[in-house]
């Protein structure tokens, strides 16, 4: 293995920080970005770093991606991402909750991190 192929959906609250630790990460590609706000920071870091940005997340799912890191916490997000694997026969990318990346921001920083969408109900 020669490291891990990163998307990220979500660039604010969660995504950034999430991406700081990423491309900071040599073992760590992130390929895209993707926000429908171009404003959030985590777009500008993205840009900063030379990494692709979109308004559409799909269009960065189009490449050999190991692992979606889904920060939107929309559960429309979620389906068409879904729908993506199945229609394309992609068995090898993985979608990675936000409650996962809570985690592992929380791991890092050794502390309890928490986003705006804790409430939310994940199926």
């Amino acid at each position: 293995m020669n490291g891990f192929r990163i998307v990220v959906i979500g660039a604010g609250e969660t995504g950034t920080p999430l991406l700081k630790q990423l491309l900071d990460a040599p073992y760590v590609q992130v390929l895209g970005v993707a926000d429908l706000d171009p404003s959030q920071p985590g777009i500008a870091l993205a840009k900063e770093h030379g990494v692709a940005t979109s308004n559409d997340f799909m269009t960065l799912m189009r490449q050999d991606v190991d692992i979606v890191i889904d920060v939107t916490g929309a559960p429309k997000v979620r389906e068409a991402l879904r729908k993506h694997m199945v229609e394309t026969g992609n068995d090898h990318t993985l979608i990675m909750h936000e409650r996962i990346a809570l985690l592992m921001l929380s791991l890092s920083a050794g502390r309890l991190v928490t986003g705006k969408h804790d409430t939310l109900e994940y199926h």
